[in-house]
């Protein structure tokens, strides 16, 4: 009777506490924020931004506000984010699908950072590698360091044949940068909190899931700056 009595208070103690699905939402809410203040600096600044003809013509964007690096001999990356693509029967774009990004390497290096990472995918390859559990950066997908500024270009031959191009911001530079060896993942507890499903990437991407309202501000920005595709 004891015991039942104990069992039953520490129930109810924990019913009142805030449950790990609403801090997880909270948090995933507050990355999405993250992650339309990303976006916005970043297309604020025609000079330092991501070329209006790149961001037209891609299927995708990744945002991953703060990335981590660390390093004590052995060197790392991780990262929260998510990735937006065009919806596929009308212009605008469509739910946001959380993933996060991890590598590694290994060498006499000691220290620690913190950056923001902008990819964007840019054909029917890419997109494909996307919607996969995971896949490697510059491995299966090829990647290259994107251009910065509004009106740059993409006409070399590397460029135009990436399937993703990748971009990071630190301490306020905002400059291209190669991503080879990082792992892109599903995550799926953040797409739980987000949707009550435990959804991959691909399901949400080509579900046409209702928008959670966190994320309607991040579509809106995308909307504004890039509200079709173009060839």
């Amino acid at each position: 009777m004891r015991l039942t009595k104990l069992t039953v208070t520490i129930a109810l103690g924990c019913a009142l506490l805030p449950g790990a699905d609403e801090k997880d939402t909270r948090k995933g809410d507050e990355r999405l924020a993250d992650a339309a203040s990303l976006f916005s600096e970043i297309m604020a600044t025609p000079d330092r931004s991501i070329p209006q003809g790149l961001l037209d013509k891609s299927e995708c964007v990744v945002l991953v506000p703060g990335l981590k690096k660390g390093a004590f001999v052995f060197g790392g990356k991780y990262g929260k984010g998510f990735a937006v693509c065009r919806r596929r029967d009308a212009d605008g774009w469509g739910p946001p699908a959380a993933i996060r990004i991890e590598g590694g390497s290994f060498g006499l290096q000691i220290g620690f950072s913190s950056s923001d990472v902008v990819l964007l995918v840019m054909n029917e390859r890419g997109m494909k590698r996307l919607e996969q559990d995971h896949f490697t950066i510059g491995g299966e997908a090829t990647a290259a360091a994107g251009p910065v500024g509004r009106d740059a270009t993409a006409q070399t031959d590397v460029l135009m044949m990436a399937e993703i191009l990748s971009w990071s911001r630190s301490r306020g530079a905002f400059a291209g940068v190669s991503l080879d060896g990082s792992t892109l993942r599903t995550d799926l507890d953040e797409n739980t909190a987000l949707y009550g499903k435990r959804w991959t990437t691909g399901q949400i991407l080509q579900s046409g899931a209702p928008i959670p309202p966190a994320a309607q501000h991040l579509l809106d920005l995308l909307g504004k700056f890039s509200p079709r595709r173009t060839k």
